[in-house]
């Protein structure tokens, strides 16, 4: 556990002296929140903020994670990850050490956003809500973490990998079941919607609204994330 945790604080340290960084991965989320949660005409909703609040939390941490393989462009580009791999430590340890970095940064932006949101005047969630709300979101971002994270290995600069995360994060988003209830879709988005990891998350976080424990959806993104992991391992090793 020594080396996950030098590993993740190096990249905490950096990421709290960098808060330009931090600033602008904040102001995209609180931007859909304004201008889309509360200034969007709705008809299948008489509270459009509540229903959005989990897409944009389930966003923010899709934008954190993927946005987490740069931290292995940028220690490769500055000589420090052959560095690492020459340590006694496993190399396994430094996936997750950044899993777990990305994971505490998309924590810390997602506590922001509840807070915001519940200012702006959605329901405040149960201790119990919250509780669940935060798992589904950790289960999610270490799959995404796990991914981008693996992914950053087999690209060679930054700019490729910043176009990467646009291409992948995008069609996600707008393919998921953030914007609009699957009732409202088009029928040839309903079959992406209904595939996408990203609905699971924000699906799963709805029906944490409703007092109901969505077991399907936990379950595939556990599953998911289990497999991203055990590749990721052996890619590292």
């Amino acid at each position: 556990m020594n080396p996950i945790h030098v590993y993740c604080k190096r990249d905490l340290i950096r990421w709290y002296r960098a808060k330009w960084g931090f600033i602008s991965a904040m102001m995209i989320p609180a931007a859909w929140l304004i201008f889309v949660g509360l200034a969007l005409p709705i008809t299948f909703t008489d509270n459009y903020i509540d229903f959005v609040t989990p897409g944009i939390l389930a966003m923010t941490t899709l934008n954190s994670s993927l946005g987490g393989g740069s931290l292995i462009i940028l220690d490769r580009t500055l000589g420090f990850f052959n560095k690492f791999l020459a340590l006694p430590t496993p190399r396994e340890s430094i996936l997750f050490g950044k899993i777990l970095v990305i994971m505490t940064r998309g924590l810390i932006q997602c506590t922001i956003i509840l807070a915001m949101v519940f200012l702006l005047g959605a329901t405040p969630y149960s201790p119990l809500q919250l509780a669940g709300t935060f798992c589904v979101l950790i289960i999610f971002g270490i799959l995404l973490s796990g991914f981008a994270t693996t992914l950053a290995l087999y690209v060679d600069e930054h700019d490729s990998y910043a176009a990467l995360y646009a291409m992948i994060s995008m069609p996600l988003f707008f393919t998921s079941s953030a914007m609009m209830p699957y009732s409202e879709m088009p029928e040839w988005m309903l079959i992406p919607a209904a595939l996408n990891p990203l609905s699971y998350a924000i699906d799963a976080i709805r029906l944490m609204q409703t007092g109901i424990f969505p077991l399907i959806q936990v379950t595939r993104l556990s599953v998911l994330a289990l497999l991203v992991i055990v590749t990721s391992i052996h890619v590292f090793r």
